[in-house]
């Protein structure tokens, strides 16, 4: 029998962002920690649900932590979690009373503070705003994404915002769950998209002064420029990928393809051949539909295979996985389309007629104030007209309990 998730027992609050932070706090969640997310407060009694999509196994109060009684229920709250994530620019928390080192870790020394910018927090661009494309520009990154002779290509935010920040920053939380373990304290974690995604770049960075990155962006081995390395449409409009890069492939691709070598313009390995090779696949790829070569491909070496889109994985029912099997402690299981938890934001939100579908979250996502109150209860003990009230909208910590702050 399987052990609880590696992060069970682990109480988070996110500080509500967009992106970047949102995944992080998803990826603890998957792994068993129980996320509390912070929503801005707000007066409407219904309020809309939040643009974030991330929010499975989640729940939320709404807090307006620039109110004094916001603030001190955050303060409050601060000495029974072990992580915050800070999705803000430098300065938002500092100047809002909730400076991590002078005041959340001297509140709970065990605490990890995941602090999250886009730029780094030094050099000229700490105190600008910037999205994904502008991270991965000054981190070199997009600079070597596109084809040969036009302009660099942004790959929505899937470098920068998920894989440079995200997913970095998770990493960053779990380094210090680690050294917790040893030392008995937290630390701050200050996570940025430019490193990280500069760190994701580092085989291609390394590679820039080699035959196989060396040449300019679309030229080389693995952006575009090579034709056994590229996609290729088919009759049907639609496409396939190859990645025949080594010998056996290739020559699995060729047969694949009905080819020879004598139908070549040349050896493979001389980049001058590439354009008439390129021209050759194109032909040859836009005699079949997609399902025909997938025929042919299936179960072969000819690294070969069709370029599936988002909703056909949809529609055949693709098992969305969590990011990596544990196999004494997995994660916990995902499902497609409205996520369908059984968790405690869930059970907490059903009655309250509010962000919830069936048993799983609308597509719209998670709106602020479902299921936080019960996350109180269970981690403090707090209720409502006890330890904490809703002014305007938030919640705010009962007059009570700030006399003990």
């Amino acid at each position: 029998m399987s052990s609880p998730p590696p992060l069970s027992g682990i109480r988070v609050l996110e500080l509500a962002g967009l992106a970047p932070g949102p995944f992080a706090g998803l990826l603890l969640a998957d792994y068993g920690a129980t996320v509390l997310r912070i929503d801005r407060a707000t007066p409407s009694p219904n309020p809309i649900p939040t643009r974030d999509l991330l929010s499975r196994r989640k729940s939320s109060i709404a807090v307006d932590f620039r109110s004094p009684g916001g603030l001190n229920l955050i303060k409050a709250l601060i000495p029974h979690v072990d992580v915050l994530i800070d999705p803000f620019r430098p300065g938002v928390l500092e100047k809002a009373g909730l400076c991590p080192t002078t005041v959340l870790r001297a509140l709970n020394p065990r605490l990890i503070v995941a602090r999250l910018t886009g730029f780094r927090r030094d050099g000229k661009y700490a105190a600008m705003a910037g999205h994904d494309i502008n991270y991965i520009a000054v981190s070199g990154v997009l600079s070597m994404l596109g084809r040969a002779h036009e302009k660099p290509y942004a790959p929505a935010n899937i470098i920068g915002d998920f894989a440079g920040g995200g997913a970095t920053c998770f990493m960053g939380i779990l380094l210090a769950l680690i050294e917790r373990q040893r030392t008995g304290t937290g630390q701050v974690v200050e996570a940025n998209m430019v490193d990280g995604s500069a760190y994701l770049a580092t085989m291609p960075r390394l590679s820039t002064k080699t035959w196989a990155w060396g040449g300019d962006r679309g030229t080389n081995l693995l952006d575009g420029g090579c034709p056994y390395y590229d996609t290729y449409e088919t009759k049907d409009d639609k496409y396939m990928a190859v990645g025949a890069l080594e010998p056996q492939f290739f020559a699995a691709l060729l047969k694949g393809l009905g080819l020879t070598k004598d139908d070549l313009p040349g050896a493979r390995e001389d980049p001058s051949t590439w354009p008439g090779l390129r021209t050759l696949f194109t032909k040859v790829f836009g005699s079949k539909t997609r399902a025909e070569w997938e025929q042919i491909f299936d179960g072969t070496d000819a690294c070969c295979t069709p370029v599936i889109g988002q909703n056909e994985l949809e529609e055949q029912g693709f098992d969305h996985r969590p990011i990596v099997t544990l196999r004494n402690t997995p994660g916990l299981a995902i499902a497609s389309g409205a996520e369908k938890e059984k968790d405690v934001a869930v059970k907490a939100a059903k009655g309250q007629g509010k962000g919830v579908e069936g048993e799983g979250w609308k597509e719209e996502g998670l709106s602020p104030g479902v299921g936080g109150e019960a996350v109180l209860e269970q981690w403090v003990g707090w209720r409502r007209g006890k330890q904490f009230d809703v002014e305007n909208g938030g919640l705010v910590l009962a007059r009570t309990q700030a006399s003990k702050l």
